[in-house]
């Protein structure tokens, strides 16, 4: 459906867990967007550091929608701030990133007359605790997502930072599935294979910030979320070959790092999965850990 509101109202929800230090930094880039419809939510997920306490100053200053409770994991909580929200389209955004001041603006003009889109994203800039770039970035460019690119991995995917939803792609899925911790990668499956499409915009939206905390760097949540994620999908007949060539990335990632789990996985995966990567895991798995790598 497209909508007749030439600005509809865009619900931005961030859920807030031990980020005192990039908190305010993520809740001023909100604020400070160029589109003039937005309501900003902000979730405290029981955070132990200072975090509340910065939060609330800034509500005092910026008037926004903030909630504290105890921790109950993202996916949930996604789920019970979109049921409070009342935009047309909904924009969950991590407590450590930074929205570009013309993000919204840009992926809601795009969105307009394309109701085949269920989810538009964009391309981001890495940056350190301290915000400087990275510059480990890949060139933007333009290109759509269907369920099957997304499953077999057939193109790039899409950041997390720059994602907005359409809130009736949403609310036809169900929203976030609370069972899976890990709530990109779930929602954007069952968005498409709902029929909508992921378009990924060009431009960068968003300042993706890298620290130590990032949670693609713990290796065991990711492997038991991802498998978990494609569980939902096992009707689908590349399945099996989807969660072995899986386990063979993330094999020869933690080969060094986590050789427990380096070892887990090679025993899930059949002799007939392997290729490169497991042998080049192998090779790491033999190698003794570093300091560097137990670090």
């Amino acid at each position: 459906m497209v909508s007749n509101d030439p600005c509809p109202k865009v619900s931005v929800i961030i859920a807030s867990y031990n980020h005192a230090p990039y908190v305010e930094a993520s809740i001023r880039s909100v604020m400070a967007q160029t589109y003039p419809n937005l309501e900003l939510l902000v979730v405290d997920d029981g955070s132990t550091d200072e975090s509340v306490a910065i939060i609330e100053r800034l509500q005092g200053e910026l008037d926004f929608d903030f909630e504290v409770q105890k921790n109950q994991g993202l996916s949930r909580t996604l789920n019970s701030a979109i049921a409070r929200s009342t935009g047309e389209y909904v924009a969950p955004f991590g407590s450590d990133d930074i929205m570009l001041p013309g993000r919204l603006a840009t992926q809601i003009e795009y969105m307009h007359d394309k109701p085949e889109v269920g989810i538009c994203a964009g391309s981001v800039t890495s940056i350190g605790p301290d915000g400087a770039p990275l510059g480990k970035d890949k060139l933007p460019s333009w290109r759509r997502l269907d369920f099957e690119d997304v499953f077999l991995n057939r193109k790039p995917g899409s950041p997390a930072a720059t994602l907005l939803f359409r809130r009736e792609a949403l609310d036809a899925v169900g929203g976030f599935d609370s069972e899976v911790r890990l709530e990109d990668l779930i929602i954007e499956l069952k968005i498409t294979r709902a029929g909508w499409f992921i378009d990924v915009l060009g431009e960068v939206l968003a300042l993706y910030r890298v620290h130590g905390s990032n949670t693609y760097k713990n290796y065991p949540f990711m492997v038991e979320n991802v498998l978990l994620t494609f569980s939902r999908f096992s009707d689908h007949p590349a399945y099996s070959a989807v969660c072995n060539n899986y386990r063979n990335s993330m094999f020869l990632k933690c080969a060094r790092r986590d050789k427990a789990l380096a070892r887990q996985l090679l025993r899930e995966l059949p002799l007939s999965a392997w290729d490169g990567k497991t042998l080049r895991g192998l090779y790491r798995l033999l190698l003794p850990a570093s300091g560097r790598d137990r670090a």
